[in-house]
């Protein structure tokens, strides 16, 4: 049976992709995107630091090394076709000790095997003819990575949709899924009750529950974790040019504090990785009982913390202290004092997690009755999202 009515449950950057690859795929396909907010992107599309990543840090072979790649090559020329800001200016991922530098050449072979084109392992010489402020003893260089604005994407795929046929419809909480008799989905809004033959979830933040209201067994759960920055002062943001990041801590599965210069001008500095109390957390003192409750009762998270204690505390204290985060940061850039830093914004990462207390790693799509559900899609969605809706189109293509 083809399927000719799709809902999409997200007005992310994922969800709006998807909407445009089906509809470019497949033009006699009715697709409409329910949003909760007034306005398309408000969440984690909106709230990060505007990276387009070239897929270096992902398990060769994975979904996001394998998506990563090609979708930051179709990023740029949706951005090259649509004019939306952005610049491909390379970054540097830096050892700052000797202890780090055999973790360094780890990443550069695992950039070799995802397919990235241009990486250069560099002394320390090397470095500060890029970089002259930063600090470390040894770099990679990464020239595909680059920095766009993420919002302008999202109303230009908007625009794109409209031209196809498609709709999109905000403040448009989506509060139930019922099966429809003879097939397919009613889907109960704040707005109105839609009907569809197929139900892609690509409710970021909520997607669990979407899951569940769907009618599937909710066994990885989303707990979020709040990521704050903060912006450098405009007198001092000639300490960084473009992009310096750390090397990751294999033991803690977070990238560390870095420094990205934004496409609109500025240079921001974080995040963290704290536990938030609110799925949309952005501010220490949001708290919401639902979601505290969700997070707190779910094993997966004590699990977690037990693993990962000592990085866990690290995380909490840098929050609450600005000269301990400024301390992480002058390990990368050791000119930085803690008056040049201003305060930011931050973002809230929809994380998976199994009850065993693992984070998930890759992308994860579970198919469930006339439906498919994005579980987990934190960074690099936002780069990869053209080929993750194209992946979905992939996914699903016996319903058309």
């Amino acid at each position: 049976m083809a399927f000719r009515n799709i809902v999409i449950v997200g007005g992310g950057i994922v969800g709006l992709a998807t909407a445009h690859e089906l509809l470019k795929f497949h033009p006699n396909v009715s697709v409409v995107i329910l949003e909760k907010e007034g306005a398309v992107g408000q969440h984690q599309t909106g709230n990060n630091s505007g990276v387009l990543h070239a897929g270096l840090y992902y398990k060769p072979g994975s979904a996001k090394a394998r998506l990563a790649v090609t979708g930051l090559k179709e990023m740029i020329a949706f951005c090259e076709a649509n004019h939306v800001a952005h610049q491909i200016c390379g970054k540097l991922v830096v050892a700052t000790d000797e202890s780090e530098r055999q973790r360094l050449q780890n990443l550069y072979e695992r950039g070799q095997k995802n397919g990235l084109n241009g990486l250069q392992m560099l002394d320390r010489s090397a470095m500060v003819e890029i970089e002259p402020h930063v600090g470390g003893i040894a770099a990679l260089r990464v020239p595909e990575e680059g920095i766009v604005d993420y919002l302008a994407v999202c109303q230009a795929l908007v625009s794109r949709i409209e031209q196809f046929g498609g709709r999109i419809i905000t403040d448009a909480k989506v509060t139930k899924l019922r099966p429809r008799s003879g097939g397919g989905w009613v889907i109960q809004s704040s707005q109105n009750d839609f009907e569809g033959d197929f139900v892609i979830n690509c409710a970021g933040l909520h997607c669990d529950r979407v899951l569940e209201s769907a009618g599937e067994k909710r066994e990885t759960r989303i707990v979020p974790f709040r990521g704050e920055y903060y912006k450098i002062r405009p007198e001092r943001q000639f300490l960084v040019r473009n992009l310096i990041y750390p090397v990751p801590d294999p033991e803690f599965p977070f990238l560390g504090v870095h420094f990205t210069r934004l496409i609109h001008g500025g240079i921001e500095a974080g995040p963290n990785a704290v536990l938030a109390f609110a799925r949309e957390g952005y501010q220490k003192s949001d708290i919401n009982l639902r979601d505290f409750f969700d997070s707190v009762t779910f094993p997966g998270l004590w699990r977690f913390l037990g693993k990962h204690k000592k990085m866990s505390w690290e995380e909490i204290k840098r929050s609450f202290s600005k000269q301990l985060f400024c301390a992480a940061l002058q390990k990368l850039v050791p000119e930085i004092q803690v008056e040049d830093l201003e305060p930011g914004g931050a973002g809230v990462r929809a994380q998976a997690m199994s009850p065993e207390g693992t984070l998930i790693q890759d992308f994860a799509f579970v198919r469930g009755h006339n439906a498919l559900h994005v579980l987990n899609a934190p960074s690099p969605a936002a780069t990869a999202s053209l080929a993750i809706g194209r992946e979905i189109v992939h996914q699903i293509a016996e319903v058309f």
